[in-house]
């Protein structure tokens, strides 16, 4: 403690014991405050996994006669408000507060208005032009284009859109009237020789049918599957060898019995393909291909006797039948999504007040669970409860704490002004923080620290894992006896790196402490509920959050940042095993996973992948994006050996990674 009047702010600010010590449910409010005191807080530093730390749950079941009243009375009014918060947040209502959904605007109004009701002022635009506002709208590069229309008439029958045909997110706008040809697999140079190609065949004037996959055996598997010096087969790649022959158009269907196919069309999120070409390119059933092959075909051969023969390699692209013709028409709209950063201001007082503290959290979630989930739970509401309702809520207490702090503090007092952030944008790459500091409302360089609170609904025994502590000079010994008094046992983490919107402040020089109480089963999962969180352990974080805040906000000395670098991050996924690449959440024309950037002492780094690399095929099967691959490492354990390939500068490389395991805490 560094002055008198921050020891007068801390216990004006204070709350009671009886609050903080009651964590059993079952107890009553008298056997509460009868508790001895807490230990003290106890800190260990070491590197933190965001997705192996998971606390031991010592919590015991309250039993069906608890009485809820007498429970969340004992635990006191700002456990209450926290967790009516989180509730309300993570109800079906808000539709998992994905941005672009009415949900997600509902949750920023929310936020909003409860950021009014605390006195907070408006964080942008101008107040004095009367245009304030706490709303800092973006728009997310959407990961499908939007198809505004298409049709698909062959021989001047009307093709059924999602039912016979889709258009894929490779297609670009267009209308063509064509004659086809048929390109089997489309594959320039196979195994052995194999080509889909008689030379350099000029497919100008037509539309492109073709094979997904590689050729098949008998069985219907592919028939390259794991030998070696197999090629790789990819979608971007056939689509690439037919446009640059100059197709009009491209219509893709499954090849017939394929053991791949798990679907008959694929949907937008499927069928990005590498991007756009410049040409429409739709996917027809086997049904419809069949049909229109039977009638183009000069030798009026069927569709499965065409693959069995391009399977084998005797039949090369061929011209159909020019007076059998094929209409392709598709209008496609700019893919963006909108989304909002909310945030409010607590103005300092003094000679510190153009100085700033900045506490924020993300309020967004998955939604129906289209990306960053597992794809078996892809369509089911995932309310975000814990993730992050929970910090949303910490955000949202902490102001009303510190409001009333700023309210008591004398009236020569000198403080930072506080920025109370929550962002949109996290759950798809941090973008809603990345978009604030590239477009600031106020300087970072006057920011002293900025807390951030991601998953703080689950504190179990206690423990507490807190990122960023190496990211200024003489941190530790500044958080140490707060985690003293906060009776935590805090794991204490010098990288400001990490999954979370802190990195972004990181990057631009801040320094950054990032709160987090673990990954559970419930995490990314529509388990996710308000009913799963402890407001007790809540309460004490949210208490240590205010605290260190209240010690930063009045010491004469700002923070002086320092970099961290050195500690490993960690990937975004669901696995026992990382890759250690940060992917691109904005780039769906890369034709696989764009890496935004490689962490130190990973897999990546030591297999010498490289920030800008596009991955696009793993152990010879597509890579389509971000969720493929963490399908892929689902599949994986420590040791296992993969072979990437790798797009760099317009060159294809391979490159064979060792998995390592999540690294331990040491």
């Amino acid at each position: 403690m560094h002055t008198r009047s921050l020891a007068v702010l801390l216990a004006v600010f204070a709350i009671p014991a009886s609050t903080l010590l009651a964590q059993a449910p079952q107890q009553a409010p008298q056997q509460a405050a009868q508790q001895a005191p807490q230990p003290e807080g106890r800190v260990v530093h070491e590197k933190v996994n965001p997705y192996t730390f998971q606390p031991k749950d010592v919590s015991v079941a309250a039993g069906p006669n608890v009485n809820l009243r007498e429970t969340f009375e004992a635990l006191g009014p700002e456990a209450i408000e926290w967790y009516q918060h989180v509730q309300t947040l993570s109800n079906p209502w808000f539709e998992g507060r994905c941005p672009g959904s009415e949900g997600h605007e509902r949750a920023v109004e929310y936020i909003a208005w409860w950021m009014e009701k605390l006195g907070l002022a408006p964080a942008f635009g101008d107040s004095a032009a009367g245009s304030s506002s706490y709303r800092q709208p973006f728009t997310l590069t959407g990961a499908e284009p939007i198809v505004k229309a298409g049709a698909l008439d062959v021989q001047g029958k009307a093709l059924a859109r999602d039912k016979d045909f889709i258009v894929a997110a490779a297609s670009a706008g267009g209308s063509v009237t064509a004659p086809i040809a048929f390109a089997g697999y489309a594959i320039k140079e196979g195994k052995d020789g194999y080509t889909s190609f008689d030379g350099d065949d000029d497919l100008r004037g037509k539309i492109a049918v073709l094979f997904r996959f590689a050729p098949l055996g008998p069985d219907g598997n592919e028939r390259w599957a794991g030998q070696e010096g197999a090629p790789r087969i990819r979608m971007a790649d056939k689509l690439r060898e037919v446009a640059e022959r100059g197709a009009a158009g491209i219509l893709v269907v499954n090849a017939p019995d394929a053991k791949s196919a798990d679907r008959p069309l694929e949907d937008l999120r499927t069928s990005r393909w590498g991007g756009s070409r410049g040409i429409p390119v739709m996917q027809i059933t086997v049904e419809a291909a069949d049909a229109l092959m039977r009638a183009a075909d000069p030798q009026g051969r069927d569709l499965r006797t065409l693959r069995s023969l391009a399977d084998e390699g005797t039949l090369k692209d061929f011209a159909g039948k020019p007076d059998v013709k094929v209409t392709m028409t598709a209008e496609i709209g700019e893919s963006t999504v909108p989304a909002a950063n909310v945030g409010g201001i607590l103005q300092g007082k003094g000679s510190l007040k153009d100085e700033w503290i900045i506490i924020g959290g993300h309020l967004d979630h998955v939604g129906y669970g289209r990306f960053g989930t597992d794809p078996a739970n892809r369509g089911q509401l995932h309310p975000g409860a814990d993730d992050n309702a929970s910090g949303t809520a910490g955000v949202l207490v902490s102001a009303r704490r510190l409001g009333e702090l700023y309210a008591a503090a004398p009236s020569d007092a000198n403080l930072r002004s506080v920025l109370f952030l929550c962002f949109s944008g996290e759950e798809s790459g941090l973008d809603g923080s990345a978009y604030w500091t590239k477009n600031p409302s106020i300087p970072p360089k006057s920011v002293t620290a900025m807390l951030n609170m991601d998953m703080i609904g689950r504190l179990r025994n206690d423990e507490l894992s807190i990122g960023g502590t190496g990211t200024a000079k003489g941190f530790d010994a500044k958080l140490e006896p707060h985690i003293k008094s906060s009776g935590l046992f805090v794991h204490a983490d010098p990288s400001g790196s990490g999954p979370s919107d802190h990195a972004s402040f990181y990057r631009v020089g801040v320094p950054v402490l990032f709160f987090f109480t673990g990954t559970h089963d419930n995490y990314h999962r529509p388990s996710d509920k308000g009913y799963t969180v402890n407001p007790a352990g809540a309460t004490k974080i949210v208490r240590l959050v205010g605290d260190i805040a209240a010690d930063l906000a009045d010491d004469p000395q700002r923070l002086e940042f320092q970099s961290s670098e050195g500690t490993p991050g960690q990937d975004r996924g669901y696995a026992s095993v990382r890759l250690g690449v940060m992917p691109s959440m904005n780039d769906a024309d890369a034709g696989g996973v764009l890496v935004e950037s490689v962490s130190a002492g990973t897999s990546a780094a030591d297999a010498g992948i490289q920030k800008g690399d596009i991955l696009f095929s793993w152990n010879g099967k597509e890579l389509g994006g971000p969720g493929d691959l963490m399908s892929r490492l689902r599949d994986h354990r420590p040791g296992d050996k993969v072979r990437i390939a790798l797009r760099r500068d317009g060159k294809d490389l391979d490159v064979t990674v060792t998995l390592k395991a999540s690294q331990p805490r040491e």
